[in-house]
């Protein structure tokens, strides 16, 4: 974790980079009539202030683009001796960014650029207007995310890059990378959009309006033109400043690092508190002032609030119907600027669009600004995203089903896989070129085994993040979360197949995941141990003490399996609940087990179990 790293990435020391950059300027090919905005309105000039890491491969196809929050600026990663400060210096990602890490330079060209409408060397209301040569002031006309992507586009192509690897953004960055995949669907391979959503809460457009109010009637605003004078808006930019700031912290992060601690002295006349947490506002005020333009604070925070993809394109489904992107969405736990929530409903909108999507839920106390403060885990999950390029568009299959495409080296993963004893007999209840979520999907060998054995496509779901970035590292797209709280982000009909493979024993709710995995697929194939196996009965008998086994791996105090039970009681639930089982095949490699088949007594021959479940109405189906 960097120290003292505030949402637009600062800090109280200088730690060393392994990068030396300085910030390029670049002016934009405009037509006569300049770039057309959204609202209609043109800009005559187009200035864009960059960094770029790493080196543009001959193909131009390594480029990794990176979209910046809300007051950052281009300088992402590296060392920057040109900033005045030096706890600025360093980039705000610089953990995030350079040889071997999350976005390696040894492998990637990572450009970062500064916004339209910002205040650090691309065009914004500071800049002067060619047309008076005067600062624009009020004269700045009103900016979209859609806007700011589209000169994204224009300043990449200005450097000779056509499609990119990745394009990457937290917070308002990750509106600008969901919109890179809407409005250029063909042009990017992989999406990766974190602590973001597709429009902000009515909660947190609450907050930016509260903070725009607080400039505009700062005495010294003047209805934005107070260049002139010298004489700038500084107090209500700092309040809009603390109001903000407070939306990127969490109650746990501000009660450990602050708690009711009080300062040494305070002014009462003027009602301050001395409380510790009134101090450290006020210094990110004071220090936000120093660095940022009240008027691109403005327009920035009046473009975020506008967005909304939804109001824009009639509805999600609609925005994302031609993107080609493989998308990585990233939720922070205790982030309440962008909800959990929100990730959750982006994801499930890209998996009903049959899109290739992963969904991952970080846990952190340190609210929206984790993915600036706290990368670890970040880091493994992009890297891992990353890790195996994409080889061009998407490809998708006849039944119109996207997936990732010989990004892999197939044969060891494939043959790995089909050592385990039960892969073959999963392979054969599931129909080749099927489409199936693996529920508890652990390194996603599955999924991976069964596209490269028979064309099948899949998603894994996994509440380990262990498990979550090696999927990733597969190239097996997956979702983060506990199959016993349901599988609220899949739609009803969304797969031919929901697979439990030595599962069902170690969830809580079996019941539940039962009717869910029926509820999102056709079919259902479960696959578990047997406990009433005979050599299970006799190892009790003679040990008395639970028996260990290739079926049953665990001690009895190690163990994940928490619902033990025999292939009798699995037919009674399923009785039970309205499921039928259309096949069921019986697994036993002991001479016991053998026997015991071979004399039609399944529930004591059987050491491991697989069947193909169906809900009653479907059966046959």
């Amino acid at each position: 974790m960097r120290p003292e790293a505030d949402s637009q990435g600062s800090k109280s020391a200088e730690p060393e980079s392994t990068i030396q950059v300085t910030t390029q300027f670049v002016r934009l090919d405009l037509p006569p009539e300049g770039f057309r905005l959204v609202s209609g309105k043109t800009l005559p000039r187009l200035d864009v202030a960059y960094e770029t890491y790493g080196t543009l491969n001959a193909a131009r196809d390594n480029v990794i683009l990176i979209c910046s929050p809300l007051t950052t600026d281009a300088h992402a990663a590296g060392y920057n001796p040109d900033y005045e400060r030096p706890k600025d210096r360093i980039g705000w990602w610089d953990d995030m960014i350079g040889p071997g890490k999350a976005m390696d330079t040894n492998r990637y060209f990572v450009v970062a650029s500064n916004m339209l409408g910002g205040c650090k060397g691309t065009t914004g209301p500071a800049s002067l207007n060619p047309e008076t040569g005067e600062p624009y002031g009020s004269a700045f006309p009103k900016i979209t995310v859609e806007d700011m992507v589209n000169v994204q586009r224009l300043f990449l192509l200005r450097l000779g890059i056509d499609v990119v690897e990745a394009v990457i953004g937290g917070s308002m960055g990750g509106m600008q990378a969901l919109q890179w995949s809407v409005a250029y669907p063909d042009k990017v391979r992989k999406c990766i959009g974190i602590a973001t959503a597709a429009c902000l809460s009515a909660q947190a457009l609450g907050f930016e309006i509260i903070g725009r109010k607080v400039i505009v009637n700062d005495p010294n605003f003047h209805g934005g033109d107070f260049y002139q004078d010298g004489v700038l808006p500084d107090r209500g930019l700092a309040y809009a400043r603390m109001i903000g700031h407070l939306t990127y912290l969490s109650a746990l992060s501000m009660h450990e690092k602050f708690g009711r601690n009080r300062k040494e002295s305070w002014d009462e006349s003027r009602f301050e508190t001395g409380f510790e947490v009134e101090s450290y506002l006020d210094h990110q005020g004071d220090q936000f002032v120093r660095r940022f333009d009240a008027n691109s604070y403005l327009h920035i925070t009046w473009a975020m609030d506008h967005f909304d993809l939804q109001a824009r394109y009639g509805s999600l489904d609609a925005a994302f119907e031609k993107s080609q992107a493989e998308f990585l969405l990233v939720a922070l736990s205790s982030d309440w600027h962008f909800f959990p929530e929100q990730i959750r409903e982006l994801g499930q909108v890209l998996l009903k669009k049959k899109k290739v999507v992963s969904v991952v839920e970080l846990e952190s106390p340190y609210g929206h600004d984790a993915f600036l403060l706290e990368v670890a885990n970040l880091s493994r999950v992009i890297q891992g995203f990353l890790e195996k390029p994409a080889s061009g568009p998407t490809e998708v299959d006849p039944t119109g089903i996207s997936h990732r495409a010989h990004a892999v080296n197939v044969q060891p993963q494939a043959a790995g896989f089909r050592a385990s004893q039960d892969f073959e007999v999963l392979a054969d209840l599931i129909e080749p070129g099927s489409h199936i979520l693996d529920i508890g999907c652990g390194d996603g060998s599955l999924v991976d085994g069964l596209w490269h054995s028979q064309g099948v496509t899949g998603i894994g779901i996994d509440i380990d993040l262990d498990n979550v970035v090696k999927c990733l590292r597969r190239n097996v797209p997956v979702i983060q979360s506990d199959a016993d709280k349901g599988l609220s982000l899949v739609g009803g009909g969304a797969f031919d197949y929901a697979v439990l493979n030595r599962t069902l024993q170690e969830v809580k709710k079996p019941q539940l995941v039962l009717r869910e995995m029926l509820r999102v697929a056709r079919k259902g194939i479960v696959a578990f141990p047997n406990f009433a196996y005979a050599g299970n009965r006799l190892s009790l008998l003679a040990t008395g003490m639970m028996p260990v086994s290739d079926a049953l791996p665990y001690n009895w105090h190690d163990t994940p399996n928490i619902h033990l039970f025999s292939l009798d009681d699995f037919r009674v639930l399923c009785d039970r609940e309205g499921i039928v089982i259309e096949e069921i095949k019986y697994l036993g490699g002991a001479l016991l087990a053998k026997v015991l088949l071979a004399l039609g007594r399944p529930n004591l021959g059987a050491e491991f179990v697989v069947a193909r479940l169906a809900r009653r109405q479907d059966a046959g189906k």
